[in-house]
């Protein structure tokens, strides 16, 4: 990443609030290309709230959200038009149980008008075959296991050729044996240079795979490093009382 790198996402005093909680507090963060972002906090610490306000999924009740040179939180803002370059990966998968693995894959960018069918079946089977399901493309949701529908999920997201990933735990529905076979394919796609910004439970995945690890408490920003000095070297006390129960 050079320096002159623009941020292609942006957040900006992002405030969140609900009735009885404020679940985001003036955060503010940039996400530049290439970049693997890790979000991570205690349960309720608004790091999901964050990742979903990052592309409207929740709308923020103050601040900004800018994707490149757009505020997309903005009146008049056609966001299905900016979604299709943000992928979103969620926790339950959220798969189309009635339509086969293909069909789960082709649907948006068919209906979007972004390729004929031809061409999204050939995506479809080429980004199965690089998470190891080509064999499945016929199947139904019910028909696998969780960690093959995740895998299934971040193939649907990536047949829009989206410019950003996000992630909101995409493992921790997951058995743990499934969970490896998941942060795997999220390996690869980090070393092919993918930005993501990832919601996660997985220390390790964190430690390795980041350039850069935020912790949240309380719907604010506490802390972010590189992850050599945000788990080596952690600043606030709140931070390490974390990592104490977490690592």
């Amino acid at each position: 990443m050079s320096n002159d790198a623009k941020p292609i996402l942006r957040a900006v005093e992002l405030t969140k609030q609900y009735p009885t909680v404020l679940a985001l507090d003036h955060v503010s963060y940039e996400i530049f290309p290439g970049q693997v972002v890790c979000v991570v906090g205690p349960s309720g610490s608004g790091k999901s709230t964050f990742i979903r306000c990052l592309n409207l999924m929740d709308e923020p009740t103050g601040g900004q959200v800018w994707f490149k040179d757009q505020q997309i939180n903005a009146p008049g803002v056609d966001i299905n038009r900016v979604r299709q370059h943000i992928g979103m990966v969620f926790q339950h998968f959220n798969l189309f149980p009635h339509l086969t693995v293909r069909k789960n894959i082709t649907l948006a960018p068919t209906l979007l008008k972004l390729k004929t069918q031809e061409e999204a079946d050939a995506t479809a089977d080429k980004l199965l075959e690089r998470v190891g399901l080509r064999e499945k493309a016929d199947a139904f949701p019910g028909q696998l296991a969780g960690g093959q529908k995740q895998r299934i999920a971040i193939v649907r997201a990536l047949a829009m050729d989206p410019q950003v990933l996000l992630f909101d735990e995409p493992t921790s529905a997951l058995d743990p044996e499934m969970v490896g076979e998941v942060l795997q394919v999220m390996k690869g796609l980090a070393k092919a240079g993918m930005t993501m910004a990832v919601v996660t439970h997985e220390m390790g995945f964190a430690r390795e795979v980041a350039n850069h690890v935020l912790f949240m408490d309380h719907g604010r920003l506490v802390e972010e490093n590189p992850p050599q000095e945000f788990f080596g070297h952690p600043q606030s006390p709140r931070l390490k009382e974390f990592l104490s129960k977490v690592l």
